[in-house]
């Protein structure tokens, strides 16, 4: 007997969901409503706007590479060591999701700002500054997005079967070669899925970056940054960027669900 896809919608639920689709769509369809086609082409042509635009790309890539390198490690730490303390270790990576982003950007300053303890350090040693830099932007990201990563990884090691390294282990592979051929290909699909989310985040990052890197035309502005300051002088511009991150917010789950988590089944 073949399951059934769905069934009737009780009564006392409908009202309550469709209100929930109004309230999430309706803002969405204001800015389709209200944005001003015709002078597009014009507002994105802007002084400022392509910038912007290649620095949020740029800056979010970057971010989620760095958050690979690091989160797809303590990923496997939090899912497979064994270790005192892993759930605390769990809270403390994904406090950034619950952090208010301007908070984080208060952290950050007092690690890497001039008097902070690593930053009193690389402008003592090297004369290295990061605050109110595009580094600073790219660190900023990556506190807030990289829990994204870490989370998704994290499921995807959990949901392995384990016995696939326990069979490469017997055959006299070394932990790091059960990593690199055995483990790491079976959650690609979950590391993927967590990279696109982890860029999304950064991507759309804005109290962290306003509040350690600054919003300095064509060094530390990303998107977000630019809509707030559009909106203060020029709301048709400030709608129009906000149209061009909605687009690529729409691509990215679009991507996400169809090319790694799969399309639910009828």
């Amino acid at each position: 007997m073949s399951r059934r896809s769905g069934s009737p919608v009780p009564a006392p639920l409908l009202v309550p969901a469709a209100l929930a689709v109004a309230f999430l769509l309706l803002p969405l369809a204001g800015l389709l409503v209200r944005a001003p086609w015709s002078s597009l082409g014009e507002q994105l042509a802007a002084p400022g706007v392509g910038a912007a635009l290649r620095l949020s790309l740029v800056s979010s890539t970057l971010a989620t590479l760095v958050s690979l390198v690091l989160g797809v490690p303590m990923a496997w730490v939090l899912a497979r060591a064994r270790i005192r303390g892993r759930s605390l270790l769990r809270a403390l990576v994904t406090v950034p999701l619950v952090l208010p982003p301007v908070v984080g950007g208060v952290a950050l300053f007092l690690v890497f700002g001039r008097q902070g303890i690593v930053g009193s350090w690389l402008d003592d040693a090297f004369g290295v500054t990061i605050p109110f830099t595009t580094s600073a932007v790219v660190l900023a990201q990556t506190f807030v997005a990289m829990p994204f990563l870490v989370i998704s990884v994290e499921g995807a090691l959990r949901a392995a079967d384990a016995r696939f390294e326990d069979v490469a282990a017997t055959l006299g592979a070394d932990r790091w070669t059960t990593f690199r051929r055995v483990t790491l290909p079976m959650v690609a699909p979950g590391v993927a899925a967590g990279a696109v989310l982890c860029w999304a985040r950064a991507l759309g990052e804005f109290g962290a970056t306003i509040t350690f890197a600054g919003n300095f035309p064509g060094t530390t502005q990303t998107m977000p940054l630019a809509v707030y300051l559009a909106l203060q002088r020029d709301p048709e511009a400030a709608v129009v960027l906000s149209l061009v991150l909605l687009g690529v917010s729409l691509a990215t789950l679009l991507l996400l669900r169809d090319n790694w988590l799969g399309r639910a089944a009828s």
